[in-house]
């Protein structure tokens, strides 16, 4: 599937809903108490969506390779952030929560993780890099690709309805 719009990305969706689980925890008084660690938490649970989207704009693959990078770290950070705090006196009430946003940080990082693996072994250089003869060249692929799937479909279909035929004379 192609996206054409990061807002559309399932990855990004689910860091956003991180970040968003992450604010409701700053407003706690014991996570307030500790200023940098709430700031911390605030600033790395927000640059992992920020980072894909970033890196989604910026329209060429090595680019989005880096910040898709970027936004690893930042789960990785936000997952670090959120173990101190749960080892920290006065956070046993806010524990399942913050294991749960851990979770959630560690799901991000495979997502992307997969998708690094796919974009780094793929000879597609991003959006920039496209010109006219490039971009025939692609869609012909495409177009290629999706004549090839309807014709395997109907021989898979014609397949089918041999082997249905045949078992009904048995």
């Amino acid at each position: 599937m192609t996206y054409e719009r990061f807002e559309d990305l399932p990855v990004w969706r689910f860091a956003v809903e991180i970040a968003l689980d992450v604010d409701a925890l700053l407003p706690d008084r014991v996570i307030r108490s500790k200023g940098d660690l709430a700031d911390q938490l605030q600033r790395s649970s927000l640059s992992i969506s920020n980072n894909i989207a970033e890196g989604f704009e910026r329209g060429s693959t090595s680019e989005l390779i880096c910040f898709l990078y970027i936004s690893r770290g930042s789960a990785g950070e936000t997952r670090s952030a959120l173990r101190v705090a749960c080892g920290m006196q006065g956070t046993e009430h806010l524990r399942s929560r913050m294991l749960e946003i851990i979770e959630k940080c560690l799901s991000v990082s495979r997502q992307l993780r997969g998708w690094l693996d796919s974009l780094q072994n793929s000879d597609i250089k991003g959006q920039r890099h496209l010109n006219d003869v490039s971009r025939a060249r692609w869609d012909q692929e495409r177009r290629r690709e999706a004549f090839m799937k309807k014709l395997n479909d109907i021989r898979n279909a014609g397949s089918k309805a041999q082997d249905d035929g045949g078992n009904d004379a048995r």
